[in-house]
């Protein structure tokens, strides 16, 4: 008896000397857990390269956010990225979701691509997992009621719109010398959905529009196409494509000497991309584009580039929108003071965040769309892109049409 009163004296001891370290560290000012943020990109397949280029914007943000002490008001956690790569698929995209709702994230910041944020947005919604999309511009993203879904940057009615009132204005003050359009676009969710938006926009505006070209994701050759553009003769191409595809169909235009009075992109994968500028500078000369652009006139802008090139990248939209999208979704996190879902939700719905360098003003999105979000329009000058429209960011006075 006296045996196992002995041992439970020593049970009880031990218990009280393992409480008591564990205790210990809470009363030292133990570090709050990290937060878990799902990252989620094509870093593989077609799109590989704008994928890995969101990844790093979102990666430089959480540093930024680490390094300036976390979320406060979480006793200063950290955000830990869990990298998932959607594989250029929407497929490969949901399954990336499961698995970072399985590893207990409470947020999620992607995925570049709009048929590939189609599928991911949907697929969180199922676990009430909050989604911001950094990139996809179909509006379809925010258009089905999905509680979680919201995007920081404009979509591609809004782009369309611009891209047309801004044309009609440049084309009329030039003496509307431009007459006929041809309309190149990838196969995707984007390309498709840009190009019906522009034909139902065109004719209003008194352009007609002659032919609307499709063609596959991924294309290596543009030759075709270009006879055919050759043929046409169009006053205005419009290509709307990913990066590869963009650069390919440009650079196949200036071997074949096709010269239309303007290339006028709504969204173009490489149109305002420093890294097609520098690698084929004379096929890029004079492109028009509306698109994602920084705020040109905010000194953050421009030591947030010089830091991006310092690493040997080049500082396109992928990165300063996946950048702004992770700001956005820590800005929540701290006001909501928890990383339950519902309470980023909440957060998100009634954000006004503005410590920002895009050219939006306050964060107030309805039905998952920040209202205050505008591309700007951009064109090519010098080896370099500046902004020509709308006038406050201004940096060059516009070339239109662009001289032979």
């Amino acid at each position: 008896m006296s045996q196992s009163r002995n041992s439970r004296r020593q049970f009880i001891a031990q218990s009280a000397a393992t409480a008591s370290a564990l205790a210990f560290p809470l009363i030292a000012g133990a570090q709050p857990k990290n937060i878990k943020v799902g990252v989620l990109h094509p870093v593989t397949g077609a799109l590989a390269y704008s994928g890995q280029q969101c990844r790093e914007g979102a990666l430089m943000a959480i540093e930024d956010i680490n390094k300036a002490g976390g979320i406060k008001s979480l006793g200063g956690a950290k955000i830990e990225a869990l990298l998932g790569d959607a594989q250029s698929s929407p497929q490969a995209g949901t399954a990336e979701i499961e698995k970072m709702n399985e590893a207990g994230v409470c947020a999620v910041v992607g995925a570049f691509a709009s048929a590939i944020c189609l599928a991911t947005t949907q697929a969180a919604a199922k676990y009430n997992l909050p989604h911001v999309v950094d990139v996809g511009v179909a509006d379809q993203i925010v258009e089905r009621g999905l509680k979680n879904t919201f995007r920081f940057g404009p979509g591609y009615r809004t782009s369309a719109s611009v891209a047309m009132a801004n044309l009609h204005v440049l084309n009329t003050a030039a003496g509307k010398p431009a007459k006929t359009v041809m309309i190149i676009h990838e196969e995707s969710l984007f390309g498709t959905g840009t190009a019906n938006l522009l034909a139902a926009e065109l004719p209003g505006y008194g352009y007609e529009v002659k032919e609307i070209v499709k063609h596959a994701n991924p294309t290596r050759d543009f030759n075709n196409i270009v006879l055919r553009m050759k043929a046409v003769n169009p006053d205005i191409v419009i290509p709307a494509n990913y990066y590869n595809e963009y650069a390919l169909l440009v650079r196949t235009m200036q071997q074949q000497k096709v010269t239309p009075k303007a290339i006028f992109s709504v969204l173009g994968g490489a149109a305002s991309s420093y890294k097609f500028v520098k690698e084929f500078p004379d096929a890029a000369n004079g492109i028009i584009d509306c698109n994602h652009w920084f705020n040109p006139k905010d000194p953050r802008s421009l030591a947030l580039k010089k830091r991006v090139e310092a690493k040997g990248l080049f500082f396109s939209y992928e990165v300063f929108m996946t950048y702004t999208s992770m700001r956005l979704l820590a800005d929540a996190i701290d006001r909501a003071k928890s990383i339950d879902r519902a309470a980023i939700i909440d957060a998100l719905n009634k954000s006004t965040f503005s410590d920002h360098i895009m050219p939006y003003g306050p964060t107030k999105f309805v039905n998952g769309q920040n209202q205050g979000a505008q591309p700007l329009m951009t064109q090519v000058y010098k080896s370099d892109i500046k902004v020509i429209i709308p006038r406050e960011y201004r940096e060059i006075d516009p070339i239109f049409p662009l001289k032979a």
